[in-house]
């Protein structure tokens, strides 16, 4: 991002006029937010928008299904701003799928998430910008002084630092949806499930430099909150998927094998003790558990080590069909 560009940001031009044509800038900056039920706030967010970036940024609004006057509200600022996109869903298909639409659509080479509830403050933005300008490629809010009840904060730092230890990459708030990426880092990224949080742990895999950095956070004024308490889970649920992705995702083996060898051992260890108890006249095989349990163990073992072949094959198939590579370069010098 060159500093011209930053200081463009200043200069933002109000809304079009009605019938008159005005020419469309080279888009450079995304801004994607998913809303939801967001009718009291989307306006009041635009305008906001409006006011700190210029005509190189175009804003991308993602109505999820929302069963309120929310479109209506984005329709009516399209036909007044020429850097207004909306994506309507057919239905409410949650934050993650919201946010792959509208990178998917997004024309900038930098590509700005954020809130539609009025919580994140776009005055941010360009200080977003201008860390992605000192070398990095991915730059994640840190809501310092979160204006949110205790009974979502305290959840929320417990879950920071767990995806902090077990993924590596140290945020204080992957929660924070206002982050910055360039386009490239977030090219190999495909989204599922609620995984929108984890994006920079995605990113940080393809070799992403991320950083972090403290920006505002406001109470909720209007509208109601989409999320509850079944979202910690959530967070603990897509976690395992993030280890597993980013320890074994080239080789499942390891897992489906690993626990089939426990098994398989555990059903030797077993074993030998229920031919002990028969040979010493202790206990009869008909007379304990025992047999029925290594044969259990056995079974799960040997069905464990098949899925994981079944696994590997997959992976292969998945990554030559495609013609994916199991490396990301970064520069390639030298080579004539």
């Amino acid at each position: 991002m060159s500093r011209t560009t930053l200081q463009g940001m200043s200069e933002a031009p109000g809304p079009a006029v009605p019938g008159r044509e005005q020419p469309l800038a080279p888009v450079t900056i995304s801004v994607v937010i998913p809303v939801y039920n967001e009718e009291p706030n989307v306006v009041e967010l635009h305008d906001r928008l409006a006011g700190v970036l210029g005509a190189e940024a175009e804003f991308i609004f993602v109505d999820d299904g929302s069963t309120d006057g929310t479109h209506a509200r984005l329709a009516e600022l399209a036909m007044l701003d020429p850097r207004m996109r909306v994506i309507c869903f057919r239905r409410n298909f949650g934050q993650t799928a919201a946010l792959a639409a509208g990178i998917d659509h997004a024309r900038g080479e930098l590509i700005v998430p954020m809130d539609g509830d009025l919580q994140n403050d776009p005055r941010d933005i360009p200080r977003l910008l201008a860390k992605l300008d000192e070398g990095y490629d991915v730059v994640s809010g840190w809501r310092r002084k979160r204006q949110d009840p205790l009974h979502r904060r305290i959840p929320s730092q417990v879950a920071n630092r767990l995806i902090s230890a077990i993924s590596g990459v140290r945020l204080h708030d992957y929660g924070c949806s206002l982050k910055a990426y360039r386009r490239d880092v977030l090219a190999d990224v495909r989204l599922y499930g609620e995984m929108h949080r984890f994006v920079p742990i995605y990113a940080s895999w393809q070799g992403a430099r991320v950083a972090e950095i403290p920006v505002d956070h406001h109470p909720r004024t209007r509208g109601k909150s989409n999320y509850g308490i079944e979202r910690t889970f959530k967070v603990v649920l897509d976690l395992i998927v993030v280890k597993f992705l980013s320890s074994y995702s080239t080789k499942p083996i390891y897992v489906f094998g690993g626990f089939g060898m426990l098994s398989l051992t555990l059903a030797f260890l077993l074993g030998c003790v229920t031919l002990y108890l028969k040979l010493a006249h202790i206990r009869d095989f008909v007379a304990t558990p025992l047999p029925l349990l290594v044969a259990m163990l056995a079974l799960v073992g040997f069905l464990a080590i098949l899925m994981g072949l079944v696994a590997e094959l997959m992976v292969r198939t998945y990554y030559e069909s495609q013609g994916k590579r199991t490396y990301a370069i970064r520069d390639i010098e030298g080579f004539r």
